[in-house]
């Protein structure tokens, strides 16, 4: 997907609606990282719809959303899915740059994914993931929230082969690093279940190489293949 205009500004609104039909296999990423400016008036909104069919898969790995001073941005994902599908999203948020060098000069970043899964009885909520960050109205930084770090890195995977096993692995696997990490595990709905990875730290790099380490697992595991490279830069 490639980022229209450089950036995000006050009162964008960006809808993106994306379609896996049955059996197919689709990798989707972003031309470079997603900006967000100053927003003064209203803030800039992201509305994804993502529909995954029998059998189907789908890797959504965008670069990193960077959010600069005064900016407010919201991201709502609604996300429906067959119980044989298999569902891989990572992403990374950081502040941007400010002149006095403070991170978190951004108004509020507010993002929400929805997950459903289409069962013979109807669609079943799976999981629903918020996030709220708004700086200017309370402290951040400190124990319970970001705990002295500035990026947040997430992992949301959802397929009827998630299990406590893969939890466990994979939180093997984000002991190595140097990031604030956990895992967790949804319920199961119609014969699939979801997984959700939080990481903290102060590094964009950081955070790529331990969510491209997880999703390399998966890749292996499931499908036999190579890690994710994409060859952007």
């Amino acid at each position: 997907m490639v980022n229209p205009g450089g950036a995000y500004l006050g009162a964008d609104l960006f809808l993106i609606d994306v379609e896996v039909e049955a059996g197919a296999d689709l990798l989707l990423t972003t031309q470079s990282a997603t900006k967000i400016y100053r927003t003064p008036g209203s803030f800039a909104e992201q509305r994804m719809g993502l529909r995954l069919g029998e059998g189907a898969r789908l890797e959504l790995v965008p670069d990193q959303l960077i959010a600069y001073r005064e900016a407010s941005y919201r991201q709502v994902s609604h996300i429906s899915l067959h119980p044989t599908s298999s569902l891989v999203m990572a992403e990374v948020i950081t502040p941007g740059w400010s002149p006095d060098g403070a991170d978190f000069k951004y108004e509020e970043l507010r993002l929400r994914n929805e997950i459903r899964v289409e069962t013979p009885d109807g669609a079943k909520l799976l999981a629903l993931d918020n996030l709220l960050v708004r700086p200017p109205l309370s402290d951040v930084t400190g124990m319970g929230f970001m705990e002295g770090f500035s990026h947040l890195g997430s992992l949301i995977v959802v397929d009827p082969r998630v299990d406590q096993e893969l939890a466990d692995q994979l939180d093997r696997i984000i002991r190595d690093y140097n990031a604030h990490s956990g895992v967790s595990l949804t319920i199961s709905v119609g014969g699939t279940t979801g997984l959700i990875l939080r990481s903290l730290s102060n590094s964009t790099q950081e955070l790529n190489e331990l969510l491209g380490a997880c999703t390399g697992l998966l890749r292996k595991r499931w499908f036999g293949q190579e890690p994710f490279n994409l060859r952007k830069y």
